[in-house]
């Protein structure tokens, strides 16, 4: 798989499907979980509602339509909150495993992710870059490529460096 990184909004992605930094709920809420929803319109709701009635565990991935935004599905998946305690390191990268996996059974060939738990559920940065890269690097997949989607230089330019490491 190739993996590139780029700076902008994951929302705008022109890929078979997104990767959605969720919570619990999978009702929508702040950061990346937010724009989606907004971007996608009420169907990504709509979706998550029908599809995951009692949303997901943190560390599993499920899909749902990408509603109004260019990829056709996002790949919704519930990182762990190392601000309330969550901090083992295997459902952070189950996170990008699973992903993944939910888009090989979809036939995705490309995918965007957002660094996953490293916003306001506090995942030391350092430590979300690399578990996201090596994560994507090592997992077999029928995906063709990956972008990692930083929402700002300082992310950029570290997962740029790591994928040079």
């Amino acid at each position: 798989m190739e993996l590139e990184v780029v700076q902008g909004d994951i929302t705008a992605q022109d890929v078979d499907a997104v990767v959605n930094a969720a919570n619990r709920a999978m009702r929508g809420g702040g950061g990346v979980d937010g724009a989606i929803h907004r971007a996608g319109g009420p169907e990504v709701l709509e979706d998550c509602r029908r599809r995951f009635p009692h949303g997901l565990e943190t560390g599993q991935a499920g899909w749902t339509t990408a509603g109004r935004m260019p990829s056709r599905w996002v790949i919704h998946v519930v990182g762990p909150n190392h601000n309330r305690g969550e901090r083992d390191r295997t459902l952070l990268t189950s996170c990008y495993a699973k992903a993944l996996t939910v888009a090989d059974e979809l036939g995705a060939t490309s995918i965007a992710f957002p660094l996953i738990s490293a916003g306001s559920y506090g995942w030391p940065f350092d430590d979300a870059v690399a578990a996201a890269v090596d994560t994507l690097r090592s997992t077999p997949t029928q995906v063709a490529w990956a972008r990692l989607v930083a929402y700002d230089k300082r992310a950029f330019d570290a997962i740029a460096r790591r994928l040079e490491a």
